[in-house]
């Protein structure tokens, strides 16, 4: 999978002494047959944290006035991504298909991390009633930010410490009592930092949830990394020619990330280093080896006459 990897289709034809023409073509067909990424998870992962962190892509689609979004989520502890879904648009239908997909696979998520997006609840409690949504703190910060224009605005950075100072709580007693405290304070002097405070209280299990699941992260981070990653590789790409095009080429490299060694992680994931995240998912390692060596055929088969 080099063109996945990154090498663009002008250089394996000069590499292949083939034509770009050929090249493409056999790209097409190799990543048409890789197996599709919701199958490989139904049939070889299971072993999951339930922590998934989900967020929405943007790429480039011929016939779509404006980007539309991947959905894909990755769950915390190992690392891999169950599913992925192209989508028209980010709405409450789309984010139900997704959820439908993952509970296709056997997935049973404890908790969502996400950013706050309209009809992400609705559509989780219908196929997982039971889990719970832990709001992204970074964007939840950074939306207030912007709202109050905190950057031009220097009057309001004192009132914005604050609110990120409850947000740090882990006690939910302590977070009533201190936002009684500046519900009273601000009563005759802000009415909008009022309803700011007593919103976060209003939200407390969305904002708060991450507390009551072990591990659970209170951000989005983990996979805004990712988002980075496929960004600098779509600069490359310079947009798909249709929807189907896209699907598949996404399909193939997030079946590349999940079958491909990490050895970037740090910290208390410095562990997960030397293995695929499908691999530390799986319920059979064995047969996750053999696809492995399968994708590593097919580079294999392809290669020039000097390299077999």
């Amino acid at each position: 999978m080099p063109h996945i990897d990154g090498i663009p289709e002008r250089k394996l034809a000069n590499e292949y002494d083939l034509s770009e023409g050929a090249v493409h073509k056999i790209i097409v067909s190799e990543l048409s047959a890789l197996p599709e990424n919701s199958w490989l998870t139904k049939e070889h992962a299971g072993i999951y944290s339930g922590i998934l962190v989900l967020d929405g892509k943007y790429v480039k689609v011929r016939g779509y006035e404006k980007k539309i979004p991947l959905l894909w989520g990755i769950d915390y502890l190992t690392h891999d991504i169950p599913v992925m879904l192209l989508v028209p648009s980010e709405n409450e239908i789309a984010f139900s298909r997704y959820f439908g997909i993952l509970q296709e696979t056997g997935y049973i998520p404890t908790i969502v991390v996400v950013d706050d997006r309209a009809g992400i609840a609705t559509a989780l409690r219908r196929h997982f009633p039971h889990a719970k949504v832990q709001l992204c703190h970074v964007h939840y910060l950074e939306n207030l930010r912007n709202s109050l224009k905190v950057r031009t605005e220097t009057r309001h950075i004192e009132f914005f410490l604050k609110v990120r100072e409850l947000l740090k709580l882990r006690d939910l007693s302590t977070l009533k009592r201190r936002v009684g405290e500046l519900v009273l304070h601000y009563e005759q002097v802000n009415v909008v930092y009022q309803q700011i405070v007593l919103g976060i209280w209003g939200r407390r299990r969305e904002l708060f949830a991450y507390l009551s699941v072990p591990e659970c992260p209170n951000n989005t981070n983990l996979i805004e990394l990712y988002n980075s990653h496929l960004n600098g590789r779509l600069k490359t790409v310079k947009g798909f020619k249709s929807f189907h095009s896209a699907s598949r080429w996404l399909n193939a490299y997030v079946v590349r990330r999940r079958t491909k060694e990490l050895t970037d992680c740090e910290g208390k994931f410095k562990h997960l280093n030397g293995r695929c995240s499908l691999e530390i998912a799986s319920k059979n390692v064995a047969a996750v080896e053999k696809l492995k060596e399968k994708l590593a055929g097919k580079r294999e088969k392809n290669a020039p006459k000097s390299e077999r």
